[in-house]
């Protein structure tokens, strides 16, 4: 089989197909692909564990934002805000 495709073959393979991906470039195996941004270093996603009631109470006070006019109101924003707030001086014991 080596002698039918021949050199070239091997070539594409290893340079499109097995070359290690240069940070930012296009993906040569899928042509149009727009080459990767860089991960944005002012935020993180993390992941948190909420009661189901939690999460019902938080979506209520989204849509409650939402129906006031706060178009770009989330989850995210409601405990970013919930957050600025918190005081620890007024925290019951047995959190």
């Amino acid at each position: 089989m080596h002698d039918v495709l021949g050199d070239d073959v091997d070539e594409v393979l290893r340079g499109g197909f097995y070359a290690p991906e240069e940070p930012g470039a296009p993906d040569a195996r899928r042509p149009g692909t727009v080459p990767a941004r860089p991960r944005p270093e002012h935020y993180k996603v993390i992941c948190i564990s909420l009661y189901n009631e939690d999460l019902a109470r938080l979506d209520a006070l989204v849509q409650a934002l939402k129906s006031r006019g706060f178009t770009k109101a989330s989850r995210s924003a409601v405990l970013r805000a919930a957050v600025e707030q918190f005081d620890p001086d007024r925290i019951q014991k047995g959190l």
